[in-house]
């Protein structure tokens, strides 16, 4: 998948954006966007592959990383950096409605291109409420759907077609588990971020 649409996405917003906002956008493509493609999708990428349980039993390992694993780690990041991301259009849909309406009334009606009025303000700030909202929906997602923010060594499945309880190992847990932790950091990072710039526009 191409991420050079997000990237543009970003840096279009990032002209309107107050120094918190820049930081913002900085930790989404730096510690998020990067991180994801340069290290975490490799570590997932055969993670079903290398799922193995101690018995031969047919359709018994798939119904077992079905049951740990109903979303794939990686899918859900990458759905969250694009859900999170999302909301940004807002602002330039309203920046690419003023360009169109000067352009409409053959007037300049707007001091600067780049001033946030109060029309433009008040999409930045719907836009902030719904990125910190999707950030904490996906949190608490992530949490409901793996038991809590671990990679367990160790799983144990007595699912039919599994004819008693079988060990299920989870290929480098360890190496799993710390990026799961820094992704989950970056994310709470961008939360506090986001609340931080929320109040300041509100009570500049």
């Amino acid at each position: 998948m191409s991420w050079g649409f997000l990237r543009d996405l970003l840096s279009g917003v990032n002209k309107y954006s107050t120094g918190i906002g820049r930081i913002w956008v900085a930790v989404v493509f730096i510690f998020r966007l990067l991180v994801y493609i340069a290290a975490a999708e490799n570590i997932w990428k055969y993670e079903h592959d290398e799922f193995e349980c101690n018995i031969k039993q047919p359709g018994c390992e798939n119904v077992c990383f079905d049951h740990f694993f109903p979303v794939s780690h990686i899918r859900l990041w990458a759905l969250q950096l694009i859900m999170v991301s999302t909301p940004s259009l807002l602002v330039v849909f309203h920046v690419a409605y003023r360009q169109n309406r000067e352009k409409h009334h053959n007037q300049k009606l707007y001091k600067s291109p780049r001033e946030i009025d109060d029309g433009l303000l008040c999409t930045y700030l719907i836009s902030l409420i719904l990125k910190t909202g999707l950030e904490i929906v996906f949190l608490v997602l992530f949490y409901k759907l793996y038991n809590g923010f671990k990679v367990p060594r160790l799983v144990k499945c007595d699912i039919r077609p599994c004819p008693n309880t079988v060990d299920c190992y989870i290929s480098k847990p360890t190496e799993k588990m710390i990026f799961l932790c820094f992704l989950v950091a970056t994310s709470c990072l961008c939360i506090v971020l986001n609340l931080s710039e929320l109040s300041y526009l509100l009570f500049k």
